[in-house]
C-alpha cells in the first residue's frame, strides 16, 4: 500500500491512498462469504458457493463494490497511522480508481490537530506591575473574612445592630390586616436595612417574645406605597461570634 499526506491548511490534509489487489485477498474473501450467504444456487449450499460462480452469477462490479467497502476503512486506518496523522472526526472518502487486477486508489480529507510551535520559554519575558495595597484595604478584606467565618449562637439579652434576629411581621392599615401582609420566621440581621424601612430601629432592644409596631410605606402587593402599621414580634435573637485573628484563622 502506498500513501501520501498533502496539507489543505493548518486543520485539515488530503491522503491519496493506493492499495494494490494483492493486498485484498482478505476482502474477497469476505466478500464471497458474505455474498454467498445471501444468494441460493442450485448445487451449492448457502455460504459455499465459489467466487468465480458468484462472480458469473451477480456480476464482477458488485464484488468488486463489496471488497472495496470492506478494504477502503482499513486502508485509511493504516495510512493515518503510517503518516502520523492526528485525525478529528470523520474522514471524507472518495474512491478515485478501481483498476480491476491492479489497484484500487481513495482519497480521504480530515480535519487535524493543528501543530503549535511553542516559543522557547527563557526567550519570553513577563512584566509584573507594583502593587500597592492600603492598610485600611487589608482590614477591610480581613473584617469581611471574619463575617464569612462567623458563627451564631443564642444570645439570652436584647436585640443589637449586627444580630441575626428571627421575625414576625403584620401589616395593617385602619385596622385592616393587609392581604399577603404577614409573614413568619423571617431571617433578618440587625442593622442591615434590608427588609423594610423603621425595621431595624423597632428591633433593636427587643428580647425574644417582646413585640413592637412602627409605621413604614408598604412596597409590594396591592397596597404598595401605602403606609401601615407594622407589627414585629421577635421569635429569637443570635449573637454573631467572629473568629479571632490567629494562626486558625490564617489556614481558613
Amino acid at each position: 500500500m502506498k500513501s501520501t499526506v498533502e496539507t489543505l491548511s493548518p486543520t485539515r490534509v488530503r491522503l491519496a491512498v493506493e492499495v494494490p489487489f494483492d493486498e485484498l485477498r482478505a476482502s474477497f474473501d469476505k466478500a464471497y462469504k458474505k455474498i454467498g450467504a445471501q444468494v441460493r444456487v442450485p448445487g451449492f449450499r448457502p455460504g459455499k458457493v465459489p467466487g468465480r460462480v458468484l462472480e458469473q452469477r451477480l456480476g464482477r462490479p458488485a464484488i468488486l463494490e463489496e471488497v472495496v467497502n470492506d478494504a477502503v476503512p482499513r486502508a485509511y486506518d493504516e495510512a493515518v497511522r503510517e503518516n502520523e496523522v492526528r485525525a478529528l472526526g470523520r474522514p471524507e472518502i472518495e474512491v478515485t480508481s478501481i483498476d480491476d487486477g491492479n489497484v484500487v486508489a481513495f482519497t480521504a480529507e480530515v480535519d487535524v490537530r493543528p501543530e503549535l510551535e511553542l516559543p522557547a520559554m527563557d526567550t519570553v519575558a513577563i512584566t509584573v506591575d507594583d502593587v500597592t495595597v492600603a492598610d485600611d484595604e487589608i482590614d477591610e478584606q480581613i473584617a469581611a473574612l471574619r463575617e464569612r467565618f462567623a458563627t451564631l449562637s443564642n444570645a439570652d439579652r436584647p436585640a443589637e445592630d449586627g444580630d441575626m434576629v428571627s421575625i414576625d411581621l403584620a401589616a395593617t392599615i385602619d385596622g385592616e390586616p393587609v392581604p399577603e401582609g404577614t409573614a413568619e420566621g423571617l431571617s433578618h440581621e440587625v442593622g442591615s436595612g434590608q427588609l423594610i424601612t423603621g425595621l431595624d430601629e423597632a428591633v433593636v432592644g427587643l428580647s425574644a417574645g417582646e413585640s413592637a409596631t412602627f409605621q413604614a410605606a408598604l412596597t409590594a402587593g396591592d397596597a404598595a406605597g401605602s403606609m401601615a402599621d407594622i407589627a414585629v414580634t421577635v421569635q429569637q435573637v443570635k449573637a454573631k461570634e467572629l473568629p479571632e485573628l490567629d494562626d486558625e484563622f490564617a489556614q481558613l
